[in-house]
């Protein structure tokens, strides 16, 4: 998907792989920090899994933003640091990492990473969208359709405090 203005490509999006690392690492520091970075090392083993559906906005080769995601289960959280594990019987479209590189923020990078991904888990039958709000970002969320979903099991809480006491995990219906 390309976005132009005067005929001039702006950026586009496009799934996320490999070559991208570099870039998604570049991005993910500027708008984290150290203390929630995680590795290309992890990264790459995450796009090895069948399960991702990740997805990137570049603009002559220039990573731009980007929106880690997998397909799993309503429920399960993916902790900080964790692989993107396979689910049997997937319902659901996780997004795991969204990120836009803070001197493109305001572009409509982030929407329309959104946008996009979730038109796709609807046309592949996926059921939900559910992900873990960081960094006091739940209203973002709140106003795209997510709803604060406690995580029913003991295992599941716990991964969800991998991301610090304000974590909160989040779903909505895919309709």
């Amino acid at each position: 998907m390309r976005f132009h203005s005067n005929d001039q490509p702006l950026w586009s999006l496009e799934p996320l792989t490999a070559q991208h690392l570099d870039g998604l690492m570049q991005v993910q520091l500027a708008c984290y920090g150290a203390d929630f970075m995680e590795s290309a090392a992890l990264y790459a083993a995450r796009l090895a899994s069948p399960v991702q559906c990740s997805l990137v906005a570049v603009q002559q080769g220039q990573v731009l933003a980007y929106l880690a995601a997998y397909r799993s289960v309503l429920g399960k959280v993916t902790p900080l640091h964790g692989g993107f594990a396979c689910a049997s019987a997937a319902d659901t479209l996780y997004l795991h990492d969204m990120a836009v590189a803070p001197e493109r923020a305001g572009e409509g990078l982030a929407s329309a990473l959104l946008q996009a991904m979730l038109q796709q888990a609807q046309a592949d039958g996926l059921r939900y969208s559910a992900l873990v709000s960081v960094m006091g970002s739940q209203p973002y969320w709140q106003r795209k359709g997510y709803a604060a979903l406690l995580p029913w099991s003991a295992q599941e809480r716990e991964a969800l405090l991998s991301y610090g006491e304000d974590a909160q995990y989040m779903a909505q219906a895919l309709v």
